[in-house]
């Protein structure tokens, strides 16, 4: 079995390779399907988040009693990345690729930011913190659902 880390950051690639397939769209002028494509990449990615806040960080917070360090940074990220999540929503709806395509761009650097301290500081973490099969078992059962619900 693969560790959380490994785990998760596999769903950071995935995650990444929709994104890149709806930018594409866009920036080519086919609203439809990179609407399309980007609804897939934000409920891809708000199930991320879901699993993290829901599974992930209250594990960790009870087992390290930290409440107020990584995971509490990390949630507000996700709320940042939730604000633009819709907006972009908003501008491809409106088929404004200029300014879908700018905050995009904008994203996917405060996206890369954020993935770089979870995989980097908080997953070694979570690794070190919490029961290992248990959590990857919860993990790997949430990532299944997700893609079976997005692929079908």
């Amino acid at each position: 079995m693969s560790s959380i880390s490994e785990l998760m950051t596999d769903d950071h690639r995935s995650c990444d390779e929709i994104y890149a397939n709806a930018e594409e769209a866009i920036a080519a002028g086919k609203f439809d399907s990179g609407l399309a494509l980007w609804m897939e990449f934000s409920n891809r990615v708000e199930q991320h988040f879901t699993l993290e806040e829901q599974t992930l960080f209250p594990g960790f917070e009870e087992a390290t009693g930290m409440r107020a360090g990584p995971t509490m940074v990390m949630r507000g990220e996700h709320l940042q990345m939730r604000e633009m999540l819709k907006s972009i929503t908003a501008a491809i709806e409106g088929k404004d690729a200029d300014d879908a395509l700018g905050q995009c761009e904008s994203l996917m650097i405060f996206m890369q930011q954020h993935n770089m301290k979870e995989e980097q500081v908080l997953y070694p973490m979570l690794n070190d913190a919490l029961p290992k099969e248990e959590t990857e078992q919860k993990i790997s059962s949430a990532l299944v659902a997700v893609q079976n619900v997005t692929s079908g």
